[in-house]
Protein backbone atom coordinates (compact mmCIF):
# COMPACT_ATOMS: atom_id res chain seq x y z
CA UNK A 1 0.00 0.00 0.00
CA UNK A 2 1.46 3.43 -0.93
CA UNK A 3 2.19 5.84 1.94
CA UNK A 4 0.36 8.61 0.06
CA UNK A 5 -3.00 7.37 -1.21
CA UNK A 6 -3.48 7.56 -4.97
CA UNK A 7 -6.49 9.75 -5.82
CA UNK A 8 -9.46 7.72 -6.96
CA UNK A 9 -10.16 8.92 -10.45
CA UNK A 10 -12.30 8.02 -13.45
CA UNK A 11 -10.76 8.90 -16.83
CA UNK A 12 -12.82 8.86 -20.01
CA UNK A 13 -10.61 7.72 -22.92
CA UNK A 14 -13.15 7.44 -25.72
CA UNK A 15 -16.89 7.39 -26.37
CA UNK A 16 -18.28 5.15 -29.10
CA UNK A 17 -19.54 7.20 -32.05
CA UNK A 18 -22.78 5.27 -32.46
CA UNK A 19 -23.82 4.47 -28.88
CA UNK A 20 -23.40 5.68 -25.31
CA UNK A 21 -20.67 3.06 -24.70
CA UNK A 22 -17.62 4.44 -22.89
CA UNK A 23 -13.97 3.38 -22.77
CA UNK A 24 -12.28 4.56 -19.60
CA UNK A 25 -10.16 3.72 -16.58
CA UNK A 26 -10.62 3.94 -12.83
CA UNK A 27 -7.53 4.50 -10.66
CA UNK A 28 -7.27 3.00 -7.18
CA UNK A 29 -4.45 2.65 -4.66
CA UNK A 30 -3.80 -0.89 -5.85
CA UNK A 31 -3.94 -0.35 -9.58
CA UNK A 32 -5.86 0.95 -12.55
CA UNK A 33 -8.96 -0.88 -13.76
CA UNK A 34 -9.69 -0.83 -17.49
CA UNK A 35 -13.34 -0.06 -18.22
CA UNK A 36 -15.75 -1.56 -19.16
CA UNK A 37 -14.89 -4.40 -16.79
CA UNK A 38 -16.39 -7.55 -15.35
CA UNK A 39 -15.67 -8.38 -11.70
CA UNK A 40 -15.60 -12.06 -10.68
CA UNK A 41 -17.45 -12.68 -7.43
CA UNK A 42 -15.31 -13.96 -4.56
CA UNK A 43 -18.10 -14.18 -2.01
CA UNK A 44 -16.16 -15.60 0.94
CA UNK A 45 -12.71 -14.41 -0.08
CA UNK A 46 -12.36 -16.82 -3.00
CA UNK A 47 -13.83 -17.38 -6.43
CA UNK A 48 -14.98 -20.95 -5.89
CA UNK A 49 -12.45 -23.50 -7.13
CA UNK A 50 -10.10 -20.99 -8.79
CA UNK A 51 -6.56 -20.34 -7.52
CA UNK A 52 -5.25 -16.76 -7.77
CA UNK A 53 -2.79 -17.44 -10.58
CA UNK A 54 -5.60 -18.97 -12.61
CA UNK A 55 -7.85 -16.02 -11.78
CA UNK A 56 -5.24 -13.53 -12.97
CA UNK A 57 -4.80 -15.51 -16.19
CA UNK A 58 -8.49 -15.07 -17.00
CA UNK A 59 -7.75 -11.34 -17.38
CA UNK A 60 -9.56 -10.23 -14.22
CA UNK A 61 -8.35 -6.90 -12.82
CA UNK A 62 -10.76 -6.43 -9.90
CA UNK A 63 -12.60 -8.93 -7.70
CA UNK A 64 -15.71 -8.54 -5.57
CA UNK A 65 -15.90 -9.66 -1.93
CA UNK A 66 -19.05 -10.03 0.16
CA UNK A 67 -19.35 -7.98 3.34
CA UNK A 68 -22.23 -9.99 4.80
CA UNK A 69 -20.58 -13.38 4.44
CA UNK A 70 -17.13 -12.22 5.57
CA UNK A 71 -18.66 -10.48 8.56
CA UNK A 72 -20.22 -13.79 9.63
CA UNK A 73 -17.19 -15.96 8.81
CA UNK A 74 -14.42 -15.53 9.71
CA UNK A 75 -15.40 -12.06 10.98
CA UNK A 76 -13.97 -8.75 9.83
CA UNK A 77 -11.72 -8.41 12.90
CA UNK A 78 -9.93 -11.64 12.03
CA UNK A 79 -9.49 -10.47 8.43
CA UNK A 80 -8.08 -7.16 9.72
CA UNK A 81 -5.73 -8.97 12.12
CA UNK A 82 -4.44 -11.03 9.18
CA UNK A 83 -3.63 -7.92 7.15
CA UNK A 84 -6.92 -7.05 5.46
CA UNK A 85 -8.72 -8.74 2.60
CA UNK A 86 -5.83 -8.47 0.13
CA UNK A 87 -3.29 -10.10 2.44
CA UNK A 88 -5.91 -12.55 3.70
CA UNK A 89 -6.74 -13.79 0.19
CA UNK A 90 -3.44 -13.09 -1.60
CA UNK A 91 -5.14 -10.95 -4.29
CA UNK A 92 -2.97 -7.88 -4.87
CA UNK A 93 -5.12 -6.07 -7.42
CA UNK A 94 -8.16 -3.89 -6.64
CA UNK A 95 -11.09 -5.31 -4.70
CA UNK A 96 -14.65 -4.10 -4.24
CA UNK A 97 -16.83 -5.09 -1.32
CA UNK A 98 -20.59 -4.87 -1.41
CA UNK A 99 -22.47 -3.48 1.57
CA UNK A 100 -24.59 -6.46 2.59
CA UNK A 101 -27.81 -4.83 1.39
CA UNK A 102 -28.60 -7.43 -1.25
CA UNK A 103 -27.94 -10.30 1.13
CA UNK A 104 -30.37 -8.76 3.62
CA UNK A 105 -32.93 -8.54 0.80
CA UNK A 106 -32.33 -12.19 -0.09
CA UNK A 107 -32.75 -13.25 3.56
CA UNK A 108 -36.29 -11.80 3.40
CA UNK A 109 -38.06 -13.46 6.35
CA UNK A 110 -34.92 -13.42 8.49
CA UNK A 111 -34.49 -9.63 8.29
CA UNK A 112 -36.36 -6.63 9.68
CA UNK A 113 -35.66 -3.23 8.13
CA UNK A 114 -36.00 -0.03 10.18
CA UNK A 115 -34.65 3.48 9.71
CA UNK A 116 -31.70 2.55 11.92
CA UNK A 117 -30.68 -0.45 9.83
CA UNK A 118 -31.39 -4.14 9.32
CA UNK A 119 -31.80 -6.67 12.11
CA UNK A 120 -31.35 -10.25 10.99
CA UNK A 121 -30.32 -13.71 12.07
CA UNK A 122 -27.33 -15.48 10.63
CA UNK A 123 -28.28 -18.12 8.08
CA UNK A 124 -25.44 -20.21 9.56
CA UNK A 125 -26.30 -20.49 13.25
CA UNK A 126 -29.20 -18.12 13.91
CA UNK A 127 -27.05 -15.57 15.77
CA UNK A 128 -28.51 -12.04 15.86
CA UNK A 129 -26.87 -9.24 13.87
CA UNK A 130 -27.68 -5.60 13.34
CA UNK A 131 -26.28 -3.99 10.20
CA UNK A 132 -26.51 -0.21 10.03
CA UNK A 133 -24.93 2.06 7.41
CA UNK A 134 -22.21 2.92 9.93
CA UNK A 135 -21.61 -0.72 10.80
CA UNK A 136 -21.32 -1.64 7.11
CA UNK A 137 -18.71 1.11 6.68
CA UNK A 138 -16.76 -0.12 9.70
CA UNK A 139 -16.78 -3.73 8.49
CA UNK A 140 -15.59 -2.72 5.02
CA UNK A 141 -12.86 -0.50 6.44
CA UNK A 142 -11.64 -3.46 8.50
CA UNK A 143 -11.69 -5.57 5.33
CA UNK A 144 -9.66 -2.78 3.65
CA UNK A 145 -11.16 -3.11 0.19
CA UNK A 146 -10.41 -0.46 -2.43
CA UNK A 147 -14.05 0.29 -3.23
CA UNK A 148 -16.77 0.03 -0.58
CA UNK A 149 -20.46 0.13 -1.35
CA UNK A 150 -22.83 2.08 0.88
CA UNK A 151 -25.67 0.19 2.55
CA UNK A 152 -28.87 0.38 0.51
CA UNK A 153 -32.44 -0.84 0.87
CA UNK A 154 -33.32 -3.34 -1.86
CA UNK A 155 -36.89 -4.44 -2.64
CA UNK A 156 -38.02 -7.08 -5.09
CA UNK A 157 -39.87 -6.38 -8.34
CA UNK A 158 -42.70 -6.10 -9.10
CA UNK A 159 -43.68 -4.10 -6.01
CA UNK A 160 -45.94 -1.27 -4.94
CA UNK A 161 -44.84 2.29 -5.68
CA UNK A 162 -45.10 3.08 -1.97
CA UNK A 163 -42.65 0.31 -1.04
CA UNK A 164 -40.24 1.30 -3.83
CA UNK A 165 -40.37 4.99 -2.88
CA UNK A 166 -39.83 4.23 0.80
CA UNK A 167 -36.76 2.07 0.03
CA UNK A 168 -35.39 4.69 -2.38
CA UNK A 169 -35.67 7.52 0.15
CA UNK A 170 -34.11 5.38 2.87
CA UNK A 171 -31.24 4.50 0.50
CA UNK A 172 -30.46 8.22 0.10
CA UNK A 173 -30.48 8.80 3.86
CA UNK A 174 -28.31 5.74 4.46
CA UNK A 175 -25.85 6.91 1.79
CA UNK A 176 -25.33 10.20 3.63
CA UNK A 177 -24.82 8.35 6.92
CA UNK A 178 -22.32 6.03 5.23
CA UNK A 179 -20.43 8.98 3.81
CA UNK A 180 -20.30 10.70 7.20
CA UNK A 181 -18.96 7.52 8.83
CA UNK A 182 -16.23 6.90 6.26
CA UNK A 183 -12.62 7.48 7.43
CA UNK A 184 -10.25 5.23 5.45
CA UNK A 185 -8.34 7.36 2.91
CA UNK A 186 -7.15 4.38 0.88
CA UNK A 187 -10.73 3.26 0.29
CA UNK A 188 -13.43 5.01 -1.71
CA UNK A 189 -17.21 4.67 -1.59
CA UNK A 190 -19.75 4.14 -4.34
CA UNK A 191 -23.39 5.09 -3.79
CA UNK A 192 -26.26 2.90 -5.03
CA UNK A 193 -29.24 4.22 -6.98
CA UNK A 194 -32.57 2.57 -6.14
CA UNK A 195 -36.11 3.23 -7.33
CA UNK A 196 -37.27 0.06 -9.04
CA UNK A 197 -38.73 0.68 -12.49
CA UNK A 198 -40.23 4.00 -11.43
CA UNK A 199 -38.24 6.38 -13.61
CA UNK A 200 -39.08 9.51 -11.63
CA UNK A 201 -37.91 7.86 -8.41
CA UNK A 202 -34.69 6.64 -10.06
CA UNK A 203 -34.04 10.17 -11.31
CA UNK A 204 -34.63 11.69 -7.87
CA UNK A 205 -32.33 9.12 -6.25
CA UNK A 206 -29.59 9.68 -8.84
CA UNK A 207 -29.74 13.46 -8.48
CA UNK A 208 -29.73 13.36 -4.68
CA UNK A 209 -26.77 10.97 -4.59
CA UNK A 210 -24.89 12.93 -7.26
CA UNK A 211 -25.16 16.01 -5.02
CA UNK A 212 -23.25 14.06 -2.33
CA UNK A 213 -20.32 13.67 -4.79
CA UNK A 214 -19.35 10.02 -4.42
CA UNK A 215 -16.46 8.65 -6.50
CA UNK A 216 -18.74 6.21 -8.32
CA UNK A 217 -22.39 5.27 -8.71
CA UNK A 218 -23.96 1.85 -8.79
CA UNK A 219 -27.36 0.90 -10.16
CA UNK A 220 -28.98 -1.56 -7.78
CA UNK A 221 -32.31 -3.30 -7.53
CA UNK A 222 -32.40 -4.58 -11.11
CA UNK A 223 -32.35 -8.17 -12.36
CA UNK A 224 -34.58 -9.05 -9.40
CA UNK A 225 -37.57 -10.31 -11.38
CA UNK A 226 -38.26 -7.73 -14.10
CA UNK A 227 -38.04 -8.56 -17.85
CA UNK A 228 -34.65 -7.79 -19.46
CA UNK A 229 -36.12 -5.08 -21.70
CA UNK A 230 -37.49 -3.28 -18.64
CA UNK A 231 -33.96 -3.23 -17.22
CA UNK A 232 -32.56 -1.92 -20.51
CA UNK A 233 -35.17 0.83 -20.64
CA UNK A 234 -34.33 1.82 -17.07
CA UNK A 235 -30.62 2.04 -17.93
CA UNK A 236 -31.44 4.08 -21.04
CA UNK A 237 -33.14 6.63 -18.82
CA UNK A 238 -30.81 6.52 -15.85
CA UNK A 239 -27.27 6.58 -17.25
CA UNK A 240 -27.55 10.11 -18.70
CA UNK A 241 -28.67 11.35 -15.26
CA UNK A 242 -25.61 9.93 -13.49
CA UNK A 243 -22.42 12.06 -13.36
CA UNK A 244 -20.51 11.63 -16.62
CA UNK A 245 -17.15 11.98 -14.82
CA UNK A 246 -17.76 9.00 -12.49
CA UNK A 247 -17.86 5.24 -13.15
CA UNK A 248 -21.24 3.51 -13.39
CA UNK A 249 -21.69 0.02 -11.96
CA UNK A 250 -24.65 -2.27 -12.71
CA UNK A 251 -24.84 -4.61 -9.74
CA UNK A 252 -25.43 -8.35 -9.99
CA UNK A 253 -26.19 -8.42 -13.72
CA UNK A 254 -24.29 -10.91 -15.78
CA UNK A 255 -25.79 -12.60 -18.82
CA UNK A 256 -23.38 -11.83 -21.69
CA UNK A 257 -26.15 -10.04 -23.59
CA UNK A 258 -27.03 -7.97 -20.51
CA UNK A 259 -23.41 -6.86 -20.23
CA UNK A 260 -23.33 -5.75 -23.86
CA UNK A 261 -26.67 -3.95 -23.55
CA UNK A 262 -25.48 -2.27 -20.35
CA UNK A 263 -22.26 -1.12 -22.03
CA UNK A 264 -24.29 0.15 -24.99
CA UNK A 265 -26.16 2.44 -22.60
CA UNK A 266 -23.11 3.74 -20.73
CA UNK A 267 -22.41 1.26 -17.90
CA UNK A 268 -18.75 0.64 -16.99
CA UNK A 269 -18.70 -2.13 -14.36
CA UNK A 270 -20.49 -5.45 -13.88
CA UNK A 271 -20.45 -8.42 -11.52
CA UNK A 272 -22.36 -11.68 -11.36
CA UNK A 273 -22.02 -15.22 -10.03
CA UNK A 274 -23.35 -16.60 -13.33
CA UNK A 275 -20.04 -17.54 -15.01
CA UNK A 276 -18.77 -19.39 -11.94
CA UNK A 277 -22.09 -20.90 -10.85
CA UNK A 278 -22.98 -22.07 -14.35
CA UNK A 279 -19.47 -23.42 -14.79
CA UNK A 280 -19.86 -25.57 -11.69
CA UNK A 281 -23.06 -26.90 -13.23
CA UNK A 282 -21.55 -27.97 -16.57
CA UNK A 283 -22.66 -24.97 -18.65
CA UNK A 284 -20.06 -23.13 -20.72
CA UNK A 285 -20.44 -19.72 -22.35
CA UNK A 286 -19.07 -19.50 -25.91
CA UNK A 287 -19.41 -17.35 -29.00
CA UNK A 288 -21.58 -20.14 -30.41
CA UNK A 289 -23.96 -19.89 -27.48
CA UNK A 290 -24.04 -21.88 -24.23
CA UNK A 291 -22.92 -25.51 -24.24
CA UNK A 292 -24.30 -27.92 -21.67
CA UNK A 293 -21.59 -30.50 -21.30
CA UNK A 294 -23.67 -33.26 -19.77
CA UNK A 295 -25.42 -33.55 -23.14
CA UNK A 296 -24.73 -36.94 -24.75
CA UNK A 297 -23.85 -35.24 -28.04
CA UNK A 298 -20.42 -34.36 -26.60
CA UNK A 299 -19.51 -37.88 -25.43
CA UNK A 300 -17.23 -38.62 -28.42
CA UNK A 301 -16.57 -35.03 -29.49
CA UNK A 302 -12.81 -34.48 -30.05
CA UNK A 303 -13.09 -30.72 -30.62
CA UNK A 304 -12.04 -28.11 -28.05
CA UNK A 305 -14.73 -26.31 -26.11
CA UNK A 306 -14.01 -23.12 -28.06
CA UNK A 307 -11.43 -22.48 -30.77
CA UNK A 308 -9.06 -19.61 -29.98
CA UNK A 309 -9.78 -19.49 -26.25
CA UNK A 310 -6.52 -19.57 -24.24
CA UNK A 311 -8.01 -21.11 -21.08
CA UNK A 312 -6.96 -24.59 -19.87
CA UNK A 313 -10.44 -26.05 -20.45
CA UNK A 314 -10.07 -25.33 -24.15
CA UNK A 315 -6.86 -27.35 -24.28
CA UNK A 316 -8.99 -30.47 -23.69
CA UNK A 317 -11.68 -32.09 -25.79
CA UNK A 318 -15.39 -31.70 -25.24
CA UNK A 319 -15.53 -35.45 -24.70
CA UNK A 320 -13.01 -35.22 -21.87
CA UNK A 321 -14.77 -32.29 -20.21
CA UNK A 322 -18.07 -34.18 -20.34
CA UNK A 323 -16.36 -37.21 -18.84
CA UNK A 324 -15.21 -35.13 -15.85
CA UNK A 325 -18.76 -34.05 -15.08
CA UNK A 326 -20.31 -37.46 -15.65
CA UNK A 327 -17.83 -39.05 -13.22
CA UNK A 328 -18.09 -36.32 -10.60
CA UNK A 329 -14.45 -35.25 -10.87
CA UNK A 330 -13.83 -31.84 -9.27
CA UNK A 331 -11.59 -30.81 -12.17
CA UNK A 332 -14.66 -30.42 -14.40
CA UNK A 333 -16.26 -27.54 -12.42
CA UNK A 334 -12.84 -25.93 -11.94
CA UNK A 335 -12.00 -25.95 -15.65
CA UNK A 336 -15.42 -24.72 -16.74
CA UNK A 337 -15.40 -21.93 -14.14
CA UNK A 338 -12.03 -20.77 -15.47
CA UNK A 339 -13.33 -20.95 -19.03
CA UNK A 340 -16.45 -18.92 -18.26
CA UNK A 341 -14.50 -16.27 -16.39
CA UNK A 342 -12.05 -16.10 -19.29
CA UNK A 343 -14.95 -15.79 -21.72
CA UNK A 344 -16.40 -12.85 -19.79
CA UNK A 345 -13.02 -11.11 -19.71
CA UNK A 346 -12.63 -11.69 -23.46
CA UNK A 347 -16.13 -10.27 -23.95
CA UNK A 348 -15.38 -6.98 -22.13
CA UNK A 349 -11.87 -6.73 -23.63
CA UNK A 350 -13.43 -7.03 -27.07
CA UNK A 351 -15.97 -4.39 -26.09
CA UNK A 352 -13.18 -2.03 -25.06
CA UNK A 353 -11.45 -2.45 -28.43
CA UNK A 354 -14.71 -2.01 -30.31
CA UNK A 355 -15.48 1.24 -28.48
CA UNK A 356 -12.00 2.57 -29.27
CA UNK A 357 -12.64 1.78 -32.95
CA UNK A 358 -16.19 3.24 -32.97
CA UNK A 359 -17.65 -0.14 -33.91
CA UNK A 360 -19.48 -1.23 -30.79
CA UNK A 361 -22.78 -1.75 -32.63
CA UNK A 362 -21.03 -4.06 -35.09
CA UNK A 363 -19.35 -5.90 -32.22
CA UNK A 364 -22.70 -6.59 -30.58
CA UNK A 365 -24.15 -7.74 -33.90
CA UNK A 366 -21.27 -10.20 -34.35
CA UNK A 367 -21.82 -11.66 -30.89
CA UNK A 368 -25.59 -11.88 -31.35
CA UNK A 369 -25.15 -13.62 -34.71
CA UNK A 370 -22.97 -16.28 -33.12
CA UNK A 371 -25.37 -16.83 -30.24
CA UNK A 372 -28.32 -16.95 -32.64
CA UNK A 373 -26.71 -19.71 -34.71
CA UNK A 374 -26.89 -22.06 -31.73
CA UNK A 375 -30.58 -21.31 -31.32
CA UNK A 376 -31.47 -21.81 -34.95
CA UNK A 377 -32.63 -18.29 -35.58
CA UNK A 378 -32.43 -14.61 -34.69
CA UNK A 379 -31.04 -13.66 -31.30
CA UNK A 380 -33.00 -11.16 -29.22
CA UNK A 381 -31.30 -10.10 -25.98
CA UNK A 382 -34.61 -9.37 -24.31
Amino acid sequence: MPETPTPFKYTLLHRDAGTAARRGTFSTCRGVVQLPTFMPVGTRGTVKGVELRQLRETGAEIVLGNTYHLMLRPGEKIVKELGGLHAFTGWEKPMLTDSGGFQIFSLDRLAKITEEGAAFRSHIDGARFHLTPERSVQVQEDLDSDIAMVLDHVVGLPNTRRAIEDAMARTIRWAKRSQDAHRLETQTQFAIVQGGLEYDLRKICAEELAALDFDGYAIGGLSVGEPPQAMYDCLEMLCPVLPAEKPRYLMGVGRPEDILEGIRRGVDMFDCVMPSRNGRNAMAFTDEGPKRLRNARYERDPRPLEEGCPCPACQRSLGYLRHLFMTGEMLGPILLTIHNLTYYQRLVAGARRAIEEDRFTEYCAEKYAGWAASRGGQFNPS
